[in-house]
């Protein structure tokens, strides 16, 4: 979406062994989904973002990538890449040189070392760079010249293949595949594409309008035009099936802005009005059939939000953020509660229960408790 601008990281894997990652998010989990106040041990602290301090405040973070409770990637205007790997004690400046005049939206990493990151845009602004070296150097791997292509957010399934979105070109979303972890981009064919609605797109606002998880599995989020809708494809880019969310749309500035799959059948879906002076009801769904069907959270955050992470370990929990604050869910999105006030505009969660949030300001929190 021309106005503004992840969830899978399977291809993450955590540094805690499997017991004690588990022993971790439980006690995590129980103090953030369940225990009462007077059940919680005398003297612990309730969950809480943890402002780090980045050592910018001019630069809007609305791509984040944690890679685990001690690294973390974050990118955003001024084409502005930093990196962590102590738990955001410190931050290394690791922009791509020549780029402070793109918008980075969104950003995926492999690891401490490796990571792709999205610029936003109409033309040539809209860019794919990729490191290999932790940001020391990076190579721009993509250049948009269809001045009337708009790419959002991207994805990877894996190390080597994933996926980036543009807005709609002659009447369809376009997709781009790359089969070498970034290194080289091609269009899709758009036969298997469903045709877009007037004036819808995607909101380039956390780098969750595009999700995948598993091996194949991918969701498109979109917004602008009669319908806010979700499109799923099952093999990779190739076909795609849409599917009406009750969130609600029929304006520009409406529809869902991220999504989050725990899996390939369970996600959810957040959104609502970004302009500040607009209310934003029934801006949250959740759906169990992999997106075939969708049903409106019965109590849902109340403003808009533009990220949204499931909890790791968890079937029930998960975090949604926005400029208004931090809402939490502990079944499935049916309800949502609001855990903090700080704005962020993105949030990602690893399996040692590393979660991450980041926005404006040059803001980025890391959650503890």
């Amino acid at each position: 979406m021309r106005r503004l601008g992840k969830t899978r990281r399977t291809v993450l894997t955590a540094r805690t062994g499997g017991r004690v990652a588990a022993a971790v998010c439980g006690a995590a989990l129980a103090l953030l989904t369940a225990l009462p106040a007077q059940a919680r041990t005398p003297g612990s602290a309730p969950p809480h973002w943890d402002l780090k301090d980045t050592g910018t405040t001019g630069v809007r973070f609305r791509g984040l990538a944690a890679v685990d409770r001690d690294t973390a990637w974050v990118a955003g205007t001024q084409g502005t890449v930093l990196r962590t790997t102590d738990g955001g004690g410190t931050w290394r400046n690791v922009s791509p040189p020549g780029a402070a005049d793109l918008q980075f939206r969104d950003i995926e990493a492999f690891d401490a070392r490796r990571a792709v990151v999205l610029a936003i845009g109409e033309g040539e602004a809209s860019r794919v760079y990729r490191t290999e070296d932790g940001g020391r150097s990076w190579t721009e791997s993509f250049r948009n010249t269809d001045a009337r292509a708009f790419y959002d957010c991207l994805t990877f399934f894996d190390s080597r293949h994933g996926l980036a979105m543009s807005d709609p070109v002659d009447g369809k979303f376009r997709i781009l595949s790359t089969g070498d972890g970034g290194r080289s981009w091609k269009v899709l064919p758009d036969d298997g594409m469903p045709a877009a609605l007037a004036g819808e797109a995607g909101f380039a606002a956390s780098g969750q309008c595009l999700v995948s998880a598993g091996a194949k599995d991918v969701w498109l989020a979109t917004g602008g035009g009669a319908h806010a809708r979700v499109l799923h494809s099952s093999d990779r880019g190739l076909t795609w099936r849409a599917t009406d969310t009750p969130v609600p749309a029929g304006d520009p500035a409406r529809g869902v802005f991220a999504l989050a799959f725990r899996d390939r059948a369970h996600g959810l879906a957040v959104g609502g009005d970004y302009r500040a002076d607009q209310p934003s009801p029934r801006a949250a769904a959740a759906t169990g059939d992999a997106g075939r069907t969708w049903r409106p959270s019965a109590t849902p955050p109340s403003a808009y939000r533009s990220g949204v992470a499931w909890l790791p370990h968890s079937r029930s929990a998960a975090l949604a953020v926005g400029p208004t604050g931090t809402d939490l869910t502990s079944d499935a999105g049916r309800t949502w509660r609001t855990l903090d006030t700080g704005s962020y505009d993105t949030v990602d969660c690893t399996p040692d229960l590393g979660c991450w949030a980041a926005g404006e300001q040059g803001r980025v929190a890391r959650l503890e408790s």
